[in-house]
């Protein structure tokens, strides 16, 4: 199998597969993604020299389940169900590899592995776990069992939005100005990387359903089942955004109460429905009572009315219904300080602990804003023990650069997930959560992501889908590795790698340094999203204000004097958040409004802080863009990779030169304090 002419491979390039494909392959096993494995295999090894063999029986015992046979052995073993159905066993040694799996689905993750691994699968050391005969086995199961993501694609191309909101990629993969694309061969590729990062769950419309989304639940079935023809064979299965008020929309019925009858029989039917159409279906994905969209709050039900009718006509098919829980009161008075958003989401959810049905999974943002560049981790996410929770991050840069500036996300993801909310391990967000969804950042851009680096985002969520403590560094050097395969190597290649991770392993940080400081958020030109409006937002409906003034900056969020979300958080982190020399300093203006001149943990002033951070964050672009002019880049990465790249760093500096100015010269106005060493402000 291979990537479509036309379109950058990503992760799976032909040669990541050279290790797999110039040696002897047997595949044992019956089923259509064992059909799957075969394929890749095949095609992999009539590439490459090697053979390719399948016997569609079981391994139980003999040559295959020995790991005889062959170089590289996949075998379906069905009794190996501690594996459960995605996981899978790797033994080697000898320059041998052994691969069993109880289902298809982790006999298929597991040849993904192995390529992974490259040539270090046959020669490199292979872990720890002592196996027969001096070789060693491993096993790998993923921490999820559904690893998700949303694609706010939109059917019809909408006046404000376009095709994809917050997309940043181009077009839709799926959707082209109102009808199904008649190429779906690009959803078959997407599939395969997604399998071969760990995504087994893929939303197909956006969460702001429309009036032409909501037919995609009844008269528009076939176009959903259709992309799900193409996600199956790769294990992807398939989810769909539904309104809420569909009952009315496309039923005819007079309300959309979910403790009316007559809805939840009208739910009911719809669902047996799409069922009959896509036998594998994962579920419904809802956004409800949130800016503008319908929910129960308008028959005065609760969100677990709501979720719970989903649920309910979901779990006797085996789906689930993802309900997000960013509700908020999107028309706020600017004036009021003690209204905040950062608490809606908590106030409305939390005391529902324990009453969501067992096929509901509430899908909680990562913050409890909006996915900005900093916060603290959404309070929802510890309050709910007795909740099946997802946690929620995005993708698509929407603010974090719009895939015009190099931002690698990886780093801030890991933070999240290891932050734990007591002492105990079992108290971390990684554990707390019973799923991970993205919002895509995948387009129909020849190099799916607009920026050919922000693919390691989406190759990193997958990965940390699977692995929550993956290392953030060690997966972006799978991606560089797979990506580059030269990059692996010894000699000008290589120094590739280097070059790549000194980009990326800190670009979030950068980003951070040259826009909003102290984790105060927003700070961006209101509708788009894209480069600096200090007071874009300040007298705003949306709840997203700095409360800048001449003598200090920061949203006072504690018990004490503010808005109380600080006292949201279990001990120690209430009294973390609370108190002034103990709360981060990357997250003082999230909770405290400072005067200008309050000394950081740094030993900085809040001002200073502004100012050099500002400064160093365009330096560091600006190195950036000189490390990928270096001799041997555009050659180790292919000139269009190399084009693209640079136009869009061009742009980071040009954009990031102007967050500096704009930032330094609104704080200098505000504060009247000038840079203690000297810089001029514009």
């Amino acid at each position: 199998m291979a990537i479509a002419a036309g379109r950058h491979p990503a992760w799976l390039p032909q040669g990541a597969f050279r290790p797999v494909g110039s040696r002897r392959v047997l595949v044992r096993g019956s089923g259509p993604l064992v059909d799957t494995v075969v394929a890749e295999v095949a095609g992999a090894c009539a590439r490459h020299g090697g053979t390719a063999r399948h016997l569609p029986g079981p391994a139980a015992s003999g040559p295959a389940a020995s790991g005889e046979g062959g170089d590289l052995v996949l075998a379906l073993v069905p009794g190996a169900t501690e594996l459960g159905t995605e996981g899978f066993a790797l033994t080697r040694g000898d320059g041998r590899v052994l691969v069993e799996a109880a289902a298809g689905a982790g006999l298929l993750y597991g040849l993904f592995h192995v390529v992974r691994l490259g040539e270090g699968a046959f020669t490199g050391p292979a872990g720890d776990g002592t196996g027969a005969r001096g070789r060693v086995t491993e096993r790998h199961r993923p921490a999820y069992d559904r690893r998700m993501l949303d694609h706010w694609d939109n059917v019809d191309v909408h006046p404000v939005m376009g095709q994809v909101e917050r997309g940043y990629a181009g077009g839709s993969l799926f959707w082209q100005a109102g009808r199904l694309r008649p190429d779906l061969s690009p959803v078959r590729d997407y599939a395969r990387l997604l399998a071969a990062c760990g995504v087994n769950a893929v939303a197909v419309n956006n969460v702001n359903v429309h009036r032409t989304e909501a037919r995609l639940l009844t008269d528009r079935l076939a176009d959903v089942a259709a992309i799900a023809a193409q996600l199956r064979p790769y294990g992807v299965r398939t989810h769909l955004s539904v309104s809420f008020a569909a009952p009315m929309l496309l039923g005819g019925l007079p309300t959309a109460d979910p403790l009316d009858p007559a809805v939840r029989a009208w739910w009911a039917e719809a669902t047996r429905g799409v069922y009959a159409a896509i036998p594998d279906f994962g579920g419904y994905v809802v956004k409800a009572d949130s800016e503008g969209q319908p929910g129960p709050f308008a028959y005065g039900r609760t969100h677990a009315d709501g979720a719970n009718l989903l649920g309910e006509v979901l779990a006797p098919h085996g789906g689930v219904v993802h309900w997000r829980a960013f509700v908020y009161d999107h028309r706020q008075d600017w004036r009021d300080r003690r209204t905040d958003r950062a608490n809606a989401a908590y106030d409305h959810f939390a005391p529902l602990d324990g009453a969501f049905h067992e096929a509901v999974v509430l899908q909680v943002k990562h913050g409890p804003m909006d996915f900005q560049p900093r916060e603290p981790v959404s309070p929802v996410i510890g309050a709910m023990p007795r909740t099946r929770l997802a946690v929620e991050l995005q993708v698509t840069q929407e603010y974090t650069g719009q895939q015009r500036h190099l931002v690698h996300l990886a780093p801030m993801w890991s933070q999240v997930l290891a932050f734990r909310f007591g002492t105990a391990p079992d108290t971390s967000v990684a554990r707390s959560a019973g799923g991970l969804v993205g919002v895509s950042n995948v387009g129909d851009d020849p190099f799916w992501t607009g920026h050919p680096l922000a693919q390691a985002n989406l190759y990193a969520f997958g990965r940390l889908a699977w692995d929550p403590q993956a290392d953030p560094a060690t997966v972006l050097g799978e991606w560089i590795d797979l990506t580059f395969p030269g990059a692996a190597g010894t000699g000008a290649d290589a120094d590739l790698r280097a070059t790549v991770h000194a980009m990326m392993d800190r670009s979030w940080l950068t980003y951070e340094k040259y826009t909003a400081p102290l984790g105060v958020g927003w700070m961006v030109t209101p509708g788009d999203h894209y480069g600096p409006a200090v007071d874009g937002y300040e007298y705003s409906p949306w709840g997203t204000y700095h409360f800048a003034d001449r003598d200090g900056v920061g949203v006072d969020r504690t018990v004490a004097t503010g808005t109380g979300n600080a006292g949201r958080y279990p001990h120690p982190w209430s009294a973390t958040y609370e108190a002034l020399d103990t709360c981060p300093d990357e997250l003082l203006l999230f909770f405290h409004h400072v005067p200008y001149g309050h000394v950081l943990h740094s030993g900085r002033t809040v001002i200073q802080h502004i100012y050099d951070t500002h400064v160093e964050g365009v330096e560091e672009v600006e190195a950036t863009v000189r490390a990928w002019r270096r001799p041997g880049v555009a050659e180790a990465v292919g000139a269009d990779v190399h084009a693209r790249v640079l136009e869009r760093l061009r742009e980071q500096v040009r954009s990031a030169r102007e967050w500096r100015d704009q930032v330094m010269t609104y704080f200098f106005r505000k504060s009247g304090v000038p840079d203690a060493h000297g810089r001029a402000i514009p």
